[in-house]
């Protein structure tokens, strides 16, 4: 299961709005053969792992099949993956995670065992559905995951008085970034940080994976670099819902402080990702993190957990995740 997670996480930029899911096949002979989901209309992980065992003439009967996410069993773009499994003679199933999609969920486990193959589930949960969160979260809420992106100094200025803010972090922090970017469906700003830094909201290098989709809240400006993007305004809730109508899994926000708050106080941030540069500004006339009024006693702070702290060149990347709780 662990080599699944691994597959599943090469192509993390490569499937949505399908979920990233990896396989691995152990015949009865000890043989391994793997598989990974492929773009949109291609193979999903099972069904990659069953065709390159068919191919190199290897005998599945009573072999083990480990895959991250829990075997479709409905016709989509492709044939159902739990159907493939029971007719190559699988005689034994391992699963990471249930898929919550109302097209499967429960149903392709029940469809193994009712074929009298041995299903397993729960291996590696936790790994898988921290690698999973954006296409989970979706398909139980149909709204994507938000990542709200901050920089900031050590005293928690994004931006010098008169505004300037580039660059806060250092060039290996910034390349962190944009393959944030690549593993995102869609990029959000304010009309604002358009209007006041004119950014692309591309991945670069070019090459170096996909571009989301780019996301205006309010209007750009004629001329801007981001077009062509998606402009949206109205309630935030509803801004998700319609990005997560579109296949939309995760979101990228990189709006300013006036964004940043809104998304935040309105308990819509899954994950805050935060760099933090070895700066100061010292004084307290720089940009904040947020903008506006906070949390008016100690007893209102909004209070998190670190998943990940780690050091990118020289900055410091950190992830902090919602607390557990009825979604916005």
């Amino acid at each position: 299961m662990g080599r699944a997670v691994e597959l599943a996480a090469a192509v993390r930029t490569r499937t949505s709005p399908n979920p990233w899911v990896g396989c691995v096949l152990v015949t009865a002979g000890g043989t391994e053969v793997e598989g990974a989901t492929q773009p949109p209309g291609g193979d999903h992980a099972e069904a990659q792992a069953l065709r390159r065992a068919h191919a190199a003439g290897l005998d599945l009967r009573g072999a083990v099949a480990y895959v991250t996410l829990e075997p479709c069993s409905h016709q989509g773009r492709t044939p159902p993956c739990a159907d493939a499994l029971i007719d190559a003679g699988v005689g034994r199933v391992v699963v990471g995670a249930l898929d919550p999609d109302p097209h499967v969920a429960g149903r392709g486990i029940e469809r193994l065992r009712s074929a009298g193959v041995e299903v397993v589930v729960g291996t590696l949960a936790g790994d898988v559905e921290r690698q999973l969160a954006p296409y989970l979260h979706h398909r139980r809420t149909g709204r994507p995951w938000v990542t709200l992106k901050l920089a900031a100094t050590l005293d928690g200025r994004t931006a010098a008085p008169d505004g300037s803010s580039r660059w806060i972090t250092g060039e290996a922090a910034r390349a962190d970034a944009h393959r944030e970017r690549a593993e995102h469906d869609a990029v959000l700003v304010g009309a604002g940080t358009v209007r006041a830094d004119d950014p692309q909201l591309t991945v670069r290098p070019a090459g170096t994976g996909p571009d989301p989709l780019r996301v205006v809240l309010g209007s750009a400006p004629a001329g801007a670099r981001v077009h062509p993007c998606l402009e949206l305004s109205g309630d935030l809730g509803e801004v998700l819902d319609r990005l997560g109508d579109k296949g939309v899994l995760s979101v990228l926000v990189e709006g300013g402080p006036t964004v940043a708050r809104a998304f935040h106080a309105a308990g819509l941030v899954d994950r805050y990702l935060v760099y933090l540069a070895p700066a100061l500004l010292g004084g307290d006339d720089g940009l904040p993190l947020f903008a506006g009024r906070g949390a008016p006693t100690i007893d209102g702070l909004f209070r998190a957990r670190f998943s990940a702290v780690e050091r990118v060149g020289d900055d410091l990347r950190l992830e902090l995740l919602r607390p557990p709780g009825p979604p916005a």
